[in-house]
């Protein structure tokens, strides 16, 4: 892709953050045999509560999109999640990168069991970066919400802190990956986890404010 094409994607990505403009985010379906599409209702009701509680306007049914998918860059943020086994083959790693480094975001939360693999998986679309954990000051856990103690933790899993992991290109968050969390279970409908209105709340707050901070351009 050209840098021409990369700017005019950036210009559209920053557009969509005034008030007016109606915009779509996605899912991310992937190979490996993995849940891409655990959680079902979890990204619908943190759009419900970003819209009310910080004025997005984002279409709330939201879509799917594939990592190989040029339609990839229509959309300003997409989610990831699952249990199990991630693969994304050299076509899917190239689109992926191209997508990131133009302007766009991917948000990963392991639902227990991706971690494993998605790390490989991102070394294939950033051979020459690492994950690096955000320290507890960092903006994006403080929005319109303040989360003092950092990653809020939603759910036990193996008992371990919660991090925010992320992938750093030229200054910019581009991949954020919430490991020992599980912010999306916190998400999804009440019935489904039998969560409390205080944990589901945290964990909304939290989604909130990483859209938040991806779309004012706090990177």
């Amino acid at each position: 892709m050209s840098k021409i094409i990369y700017f005019i994607f950036f210009i559209f990505l920053s557009s969509l953050c005034t008030a007016q403009n109606t915009y779509d985010i996605a899912v991310l379906k992937y190979n490996g045999g993995g849940d891409w599409y655990a959680n079902p209702t979890a990204l619908k009701n943190l759009i419900k509560f970003t819209n009310k509680n910080i004025g997005t306007n984002i279409k709330e049914k939201y879509k799917t999109v594939e990592a190989s998918d040029p339609d990839v860059f229509n959309y300003p943020f997409i989610h990831m999640t699952g249990h199990g086994n991630v693969i994304f083959d050299n076509q899917e790693a190239e689109n992926l990168r191209r997508y990131l480094i133009a302007g766009g975001f991917i948000h990963i939360d392991d639902n227990y069991g991706m971690d494993i693999y998605i790390r490989s998986q991102l070394k294939k679309v950033f051979p020459e970066l690492d994950l690096v954990e955000l320290p507890k000051n960092h903006k994006i856990f403080n929005q319109s919400f303040e989360f003092k103690n950092g990653l809020p933790k939603i759910h036990e899993h193996n008992g371990n802190p919660a991090q925010a992991l992320a992938i750093i290109h030229d200054g910019r968050i581009v991949c954020l990956y919430t490991f020992e969390s599980d912010l999306s279970d916190g998400w999804e409908d009440k019935e489904v986890h039998n969560d409390s209105y205080e944990t589901r709340q945290k964990a909304l707050k939290m989604g909130s404010n990483i859209i938040e901070y991806i779309f004012k351009g706090d990177n």
